[in-house]
């Protein structure tokens, strides 16, 4: 009786030191991701209302004003970026991308250094004028945030769960959209569920959205008022514009990757790179400035009916050109931001096409619509897509009529491009997060971290009855044969065929022909493919290039590490 008191007494305070863990948790994070995105955003507009009013830039050229303002800023955002790089020593920026990388490894460990760098790289890329977006460098700032203050801290709740708090401060600060926050941190980031995450990331989230609404006084993004879409007219119209916005969503994200390639394989400096982007971002700016910057302004007036159709397909044409040519050249910054923009522009033309051909499509609708679909595409979370457009309009007519259209254009961009633009820049690299974390946990996991020095040695002119006097003895039915101080492997040698050799012969006339071997550079997971096909007792472990032997491996220590390994993936993916 008093041992289950005191082990009643032991769980209320494990309960209270985890309730006060989280609430510190999701409050810090809220506090911390609702001052840094308002700073950003308010930093990017004042800097951007800086450049649009130096009218001492503007050239007249008959009755056509120039401003040069747009190339002058570029140049000088593109100058910085290089600072930066040299600064924070980056070589490649780290985005969301890496964010979804870390959640699903178990060390979860981010660069901070990098991370940093690239928020203020994206910081003075937006400032300058550059077709890029804020969410996607708040998303891994928050990331980062995470993995920065759990490795400083050590607190128990794992790092997992520190960069979902961060994630979904990011978002429901940025849009003011706190339930879409915590969606999209579990949707497209941690991609699972758990009682364990929820809490602490609900508590952040909210905490953000509240705090940006108390400090910076924020308001929903976009202002519907009280108009009321016509449900009828516009559901059909939805489901059949589905299909375009996620064709529209590949080609959007296809010309940032053919971007970025041709970037890395033109041989061009980061300076050349830079300095491309930036004057060709500037020209087009000069003459079309609504394809500058983060895009709100020219969304909202999107969705206010504003712009001819042909100034909108310009638009469309020009914000896929800019976006893919500063992202794929360097000047980085989000990819939510122009998609958003990409697919209001779309969404306004579908719906005013529709209507020439007798569709009574009125208002905003379609253009939501198109916003949503090639957002949440691009993203790869179509409820957290849908989500934000509740949240941004405060309209569940709209809502319900986007979520249509994002359900086709995800279900038509994943069978044709993947997932999502992030998880298509990983597999880019190697990186195959569709296969859960117990597949990349194999794969980053080396076979060297289970390789055995237990196996019988053989001389290279050893005869057949040392060497099964020394397999006897060692109690093993297999033997390596190995030349010189540098272990050289020659081959493998098994019991049962020497039983039947001339004693007195060489053991080395008795090896195994081509017997199965594991590289030593393998992983796990190519260490069980090649055992899958294997019969006997251990596995040569052989550096393939020095031809050197480095031990052997057995089926079950494979077994065991691959059993290891998954349930720690499903304690965390469970708890």
């Amino acid at each position: 009786m008093v041992q289950a008191e005191a082990n009643l007494e032991k769980q209320k305070l494990v309960l209270l030191r985890t309730l006060i863990a989280v609430t510190i948790t999701g409050l810090g994070f809220g506090f911390i991701m609702a001052f840094v995105s308002n700073w950003f955003v308010l930093g990017v507009q004042w800097l951007s209302g800086l450049r649009a009013s130096t009218s001492f830039l503007v050239l007249h050229v008959g009755d056509l004003p120039l401003a040069f303002g747009p190339l002058l800023s570029l140049l000088i955002a593109a100058c910085t970026i290089l600072v930066v790089r040299q600064l924070f020593g980056i070589i490649r920026w780290h985005g969301p991308a890496d964010s979804i990388y870390a959640a699903h490894r178990t060390d979860n460990e981010l660069d901070v250094k990098h991370g940093f760098g690239s928020t203020l790289a994206a910081f003075i890329s937006a400032s300058g004028g550059a077709s890029v977006g804020q969410y996607g460098p708040l998303v891994h700032f928050g990331a980062t945030m995470g993995s920065f203050i759990r490795h400083i801290t050590g607190s128990r709740i794992t790092t997992d769960v520190f960069i979902g708090c961060g994630v979904a401060g990011a978002i429901a600060a940025g849009f003011n959209a706190p339930i879409a926050g915590v969606v999209f941190a579990h949707e497209a980031i941690l991609r699972h569920f758990s009682l364990r995450a929820i809490a602490p990331i609900a508590i952040a989230s909210i905490t953000a959205s509240w705090v940006s609404k108390w400090v910076f006084g924020a308001n929903p993004l976009f202002t519907i008022g009280d108009l009321k879409p016509n449900l009828i007219e516009l559901l059909p119209a939805a489901l059949i514009a589905g299909p375009a916005f996620g064709l529209l969503a590949v080609l959007f994200m296809q010309s940032l990757r053919r971007s970025a390639a041709f970037a890395a394989g033109s041989g061009w400096s980061p300076a050349r790179l830079l300095f491309t982007a930036a004057t060709l971002t500037g020209c087009i700016g000069m003459f079309v400035p609504e394809v500058l910057g983060l895009g709100g302004d020219t969304v909202a007036a999107v969705l206010r009916g504003g712009y001819e159709e042909a100034y909108l397909l310009i638009l469309l044409f020009l914000k896929v050109v800019v976006t893919a040519v500063c992202i794929g050249f360097g000047m980085f910054g989000g990819v939510f931001s122009p998609a958003m923009f990409v697919g209001v522009t779309a969404g306004a033309v579908a719906g005013r096409l529709l209507s020439l051909l007798g569709f009574s499509i009125a208002g905003p609708g379609l253009a939501i619509c198109g916003m949503a679909a090639v957002a949440a595409a691009v993203i790869g979370a179509p409820v957290a897509g849908v989500l934000i457009i509740l949240e941004m309009t405060m309209s569940y007519d709209f809502a319900l009529a986007a979520m249509l259209s994002v359900v086709v254009s995800t279900m038509v961009s994943n069978v044709i491009f993947g997932h999502s633009f992030f998880d298509r820049q990983l597999l880019d690299r190697k990186i195959d997060v569709s296969q859960g974390r117990g597949h990349i946990e194999m794969m980053e996991t080396p076979v060297m971290d289970v390789v055995s020095p237990d196996y019988v040695r053989l001389a290279d002119d050893v005869n057949v009855a040392s060497a099964i006097a020394a397999l006897v003895a060692a109690e093993a039915t297999e033997g390596y044969v190995l030349a010189g101080d540098d272990e050289r492997f020659i081959g493998k040698v098994a019991l049962h065929e020497l039983l039947g050799a001339d004693s007195s012969t060489p053991a080395g006339q008795h090896l195994m022909r081509e017997p199965i071997s594991i590289k030593h550079d393998a992983s796990l997971q190519q260490a069980i493919e090649v055992a899958s096909n294997f019969v006997g007792e251990s596995i040569p472990i052989i550096n393939r290039e020095s031809e050197t032997f480095q031990g052997v491996v057995t089926e079950a220590d494979l077994f065991k590490l691959y059993l290891t390994l998954q349930s720690k993936v499903t304690d965390l993916e469970r708890s």
